[in-house]
């Protein structure tokens, strides 16, 4: 009898390892899954972190573009009713161009071109590019002296006696590390600009005539802004 009975005790740790090797089966799988399932959540949340902040960023840009074109329009149509938004002229070179926005003055036309950026914004008046550097990012763009000289000139070809400058103004927060080009400005010193400009001699007699040339000129039409960009595209 105590013979029987010391096997059965023996047998016991025999019985239970079967019962010990499933167990530790199945903590080993899901110490296996486990952290791939943690990886694919610090993944997944890292990819909607990027694209929240991507949308955010768009967004933002958005309304800086928007608030800063608002408030340009503000200080033109402070200055008086001679102002023209967002019309489109035959190219200077053929085709067609947009003008963001036109203002008569008591000596002419300011031609402005708006520019919705923040950061630090550095280039010369005669560099074919500019650099924006806004916290880590860094990019390039066309200088806009240059790019709104085409549409100066589409607007002077519509009235050829009337003086017409060439003016950008940049919105949001921007810094110019050096001293920026003549003509170019930041959006809350625009009014303060337009009060000191100085046009050079001229010839017109009849201003309000001028004017009704250029707003007789101006496109705004649907069919005509597809056409501009199907030119751009």
């Amino acid at each position: 009898m105590s013979v029987l009975i010391r096997l059965l005790a023996a047998s016991v740790p025999l019985i239970a390892v079967p019962a010990l090797a499933a167990d530790s089966a199945m903590m080993t799988g899901i110490t296996n899954v486990g952290p791939a399932v943690f990886f694919f959540t610090i993944a997944g949340a890292l990819l909607l972190t990027l694209v929240f902040r991507s949308t955010a960023s768009h967004a933002m840009q958005l309304l800086t573009r928007r608030l800063g074109a608002a408030r340009i329009r503000r200080a033109l149509e402070a200055r008086g009713p001679d102002v023209l938004h967002d019309f489109i002229l035959p190219g200077a070179y053929g085709g067609l161009t947009k003008i963001d926005h036109a203002l008569l003055t008591a000596g002419g036309i300011l031609c402005i071109q708006t520019k919705h950026y923040s950061g630090i914004v550095f280039g010369g008046a005669d560099e074919p590019q500019w650099t924006n550097v806004d916290g880590t990012r860094r990019r390039r763009f066309l200088n806009p002296l240059i790019q709104n000289e085409g549409r100066t000139r589409a607007l002077q070809n519509i009235v050829p006696d009337v003086p017409v400058a060439n003016i950008v103004v940049f919105t949001g927060s921007v810094e110019f590390p050096t001293p920026p080009p003549e003509n170019v400005l930041r959006v809350a010193d625009l009014e303060s600009f337009i009060a000191k400009y100085v046009f050079g001699p001229s010839k017109v007699k009849d201003w309000d005539a001028a004017w009704l040339t250029v707003r007789s000129a101006a496109l705004t039409d649907e069919a005509t802004r597809r056409d501009l960009q199907a030119q751009i595209a």
